[in-house]
């Protein structure tokens, strides 16, 4: 009687054996290939029966196996944006929205394109020496940008300077991993993220003395994770760039700290010129877009107290909001008197853009023509400055060049700004005003 051993060790040839069997079985969708033909058939394209192997394999070329199951293709015309710049169309076209058919026969939906307005160039590294220069810096270093982590739309426009001061950068402290997930937002979040870097304060400094800016901007995540949520950490980081460069004027755009409001303070005193925090969104809509640990009236006293710490005219406050979310215009009024009651100083509206699938879904494009009206309604209601159209961010360079000089103005000193720094904050300011 045979042992039982042999037979287990045939039964894995044999499986193998079977496996192959079955995978020259497949059949694909192809399509005919205009190469030279091959002298024998693919095992994709071989035929079952021995006669016809036979008729096929003396003429016709061996056809390409391919994963398309539908052969026509459409023109590459079709994947171009509808605009043409020779062509420019008029207001009434622009602003209206295209929809398209996607999807196989029969389960097919229908999607808004995005509208043109909102439509920006690819960055490239190698066409732009600033733009490959920052980026090169950043890895360099082990930094992280909310230019990148965000997705900003503005990143080429930011990074590409048409001079070395002219780019910039917002640099994103504490790693690229959030505690908090805010449903409109692409940071990677986790519990428990990486520990931070110590170095990161040093050569944050270090990168911002090398690019020779006059203004930056610094941001970073939310470390729940943290006693003091990083405050110590951001405040570090601002006195080591004020040692590198004093004349380097420094905006903030904190997280809340939980409501800390001593953690505010530290931040606020640690030397830098504009304290941004953004409440995103109005009041109403707060619950659903941001992270539940943060609230809109949260949001108004962590903006109030850097006022009390400083005193009103001792450091500028900043804000921002998304549009698109579902806001109701009533509820954005309310939203900038509150903003107003704490005196804050600057804000800007900006298109809220869908990062992925898993995020909000846009609820509404909101036109140039409205955003120029919420523009005028800002300064209306006392704003020092409103940056406000469908690619405006939090951090944009206009701005920065418009806030640069009032800081130097109320030092009572004479802006340092060049001639060209200013004629480019007017150009981009009023390409945001024109294409907005």
């Amino acid at each position: 009687m045979a042992s039982a051993a042999p037979i287990q060790r045939l039964q894995v040839p044999l499986r193998r054996s079977l496996a192959r069997v079955g995978l020259s079985s497949r059949s694909y969708a192809t399509i005919p290939s205009a190469s030279a033909p091959s002298s024998s058939p693919s095992p994709a394209s071989q035929p079952q029966s021995s006669t016809s192997t036979t008729s096929n394999s003396s003429s016709k070329p061996t056809p390409r196996p391919t994963y398309f199951k539908d052969a026509s293709v459409a023109p590459f015309s079709e994947f171009l944006p509808t605009a043409s710049p020779a062509a420019a169309l008029s207001p009434s076209e622009a602003y209206t929205l295209r929809t398209a058919e996607v999807g196989p026969a029969g389960r097919k939906r229908t999607i808004t394109r995005l509208p043109e307005w909102l439509k920006t160039p690819i960055p490239s590294a190698g066409t732009n020496p600033n733009y490959a220069k920052i980026k090169a810096d950043l890895r360099g270093l082990n930094l992280h940008t909310v230019c990148e982590e965000a997705r900003c739309p503005n990143i080429g426009e930011c990074w590409g300077g048409s001079n070395k001061a002219a780019a910039t950068a917002t640099i994103m402290l504490m790693g690229d991993t959030c505690t908090r997930g805010c449903r409109f937002c692409s940071v990677k979040t986790n519990r428990n993220p990486a520990p931070l870097d110590p170095h990161e304060p040093e050569n944050t400094a270090e990168a911002l003395a090398r690019w020779g800016l006059g203004y930056v901007v610094l941001t970073s995540v939310d470390r729940d994770d943290m006693a003091d949520g990083g405050a110590h950490h951001f405040a570090e980081t601002i006195r080591r760039i004020k040692h590198k460069k004093p004349t380097l004027l420094v905006e903030a755009l904190t997280g809340d700290f939980r409501g800390d409001l001593d953690m505010v303070k530290v931040v606020a005193e640690s030397g830098l010129d504009v304290y941004a925090h953004n409440v995103e969104t109005t009041e109403g809509l707060t619950p659903y877009v941001r992270d539940r640990r943060a609230t809109f009236r949260q949001s108004l006293k962590v903006l109030e107290h850097v006022k009390a710490v400083k005193g009103k005219d001792g450091i500028i406050t900043k804000t921002s909001i998304m549009l698109g979310l579902g806001e109701t215009e009533d509820e954005l009024w309310d939203a900038m008197r509150e903003l107003r009651k704490v005196d804050v100083d600057i804000v800007t509206f900006g298109q809220y853009m869908r990062p992925t699938k898993r995020h909000l879904k846009v609820e509404k494009y909101v036109t140039p023509d409205e955003f120029a009206l919420w523009e005028k309604r800002a300064y209306d209601m006392g704003f020092l400055y409103c940056a406000s159209g469908p690619l405006v961010r939090s951090s944009y360079k206009a701005g920065e060049a418009f806030i640069e000089n009032v800081l130097k103005k109320r030092g009572g000193q004479k802006s340092s700004l060049s001639a060209d720094t200013l004629d480019q904050a007017a150009v981009a300011d009023a390409s945001i005003k024109k294409s907005l």
